[in-house]
């Protein structure tokens, strides 16, 4: 039976939240399934990868505090993708709580559920990307997420270059459909967030961010996370299949290896999603699949 985290919120509405961020997980799974079936020599050998679905229970297993599912492929285009949907309750730390909206006036009581995705590409030339949309309840209930873009040659590392322009024309329309969400100021948000402030540089080509995303219509503001979900899986797999194709150097596999670097200190640095989930005792190996397989330091 799920906790009661305060009244901001019905069991109706989380129930259908939650369903919704559970489909989308299956929805790019076998979006992403479709691609690698679609991978052929000389490019790509051996069998297409398939994701390995596994459930998992939040806790010691004594009291019921919600879990998740986690979605992990390790394949021919894609070398490690992540798709992982989580439902998670129950009460933060006294400390933790204290920067969470509404905890106090909830006891500390919280609700949570979400999709989280990291896309890692074996072809330096397909951008590496990351989407998440979430929703969290305490005395107060708001949606969070978005989407930004990875590439990870220098060549392509232009708010100009196509790849980036449909990712960010897709994340636009999303924002278009919700007169509440604004598009300019979702992604400045994305870049001042995705920024290595001890490198002085953005992570990738952006997106859209927004966190504390409550105008007053719940409704409106689900709809608008669910177009931000749709858009991402239309948009990223048509990128990957653009780029997959192309033939790539070992020079561009060396600054792939390197570049991902970047996305690791970020996570492990900067990231409130991973803070979050391992501060809620989330599931660690999901919450770390983030990291790419492999990564080089010059």
């Amino acid at each position: 039976m799920t906790q009661t985290a305060g009244p901001a919120l019905s069991e109706t509405q989380k129930s259908r939240a939650s369903a919704w961020f559970r489909a989308l997980q299956e929805d790019i799974c076998a979006r992403f399934e479709a691609i690698e079936a679609a991978a052929v020599p000389p490019l790509y050998k051996g069998p297409a990868g398939r994701f390995e679905l596994t459930e998992w229970k939040r806790g010691d297993g004594t009291d019921d505090l919600g879990g998740g599912r986690m979605g992990l492929m390790r394949g021919k285009v894609f070398e490690k993708v992540g798709v992982h949907f989580s439902m998670v309750y129950g009460t933060f730390s006294e400390a933790f709580a204290a920067q969470i909206p509404g905890a106090d006036k909830s006891g500390g009581r919280f609700w949570a559920s979400g999709v989280s995705l990291i896309a890692h590409p074996r072809n330096p030339r397909v951008p590496a990307a990351h989407m998440n949309t979430r929703m969290l309840v305490t005395s107060e209930a708001w949606f969070g997420g978005g989407g930004d873009l990875n590439p990870l040659l220098d060549y392509q590392r232009s708010e100009a270059f196509p790849d980036t322009a449909d990712f960010h024309a897709a994340m636009k329309a999303a924002c278009d459909t919700h007169s509440g969400a604004d598009y300019a100021h979702m992604k400045e948000t994305c870049d001042t967030y995705f920024h290595l402030a001890h490198r002085n540089e953005p992570r990738g080509t952006g997106g859209i961010f927004y966190d504390r995303f409550n105008t007053g219509d719940w409704e409106k503001d689900f709809a608008f996370t669910q177009e931000v979900g749709r858009q991402f899986a239309d948009i990223y797999p048509k990128l990957v299949r653009r780029r997959m194709i192309e033939p790539w150097s070992e020079a561009e596999r060396e600054e792939q290896l390197i570049r991902r670097g970047r996305y690791v200190e970020y996570n492990l640095l900067y990231d409130r999603g991973t803070t979050f989930g391992l501060k809620t005792g989330g599931n660690v190996e999901s919450i770390l699949s983030s990291m790419p397989p492999v990564v080089k330091w010059p």
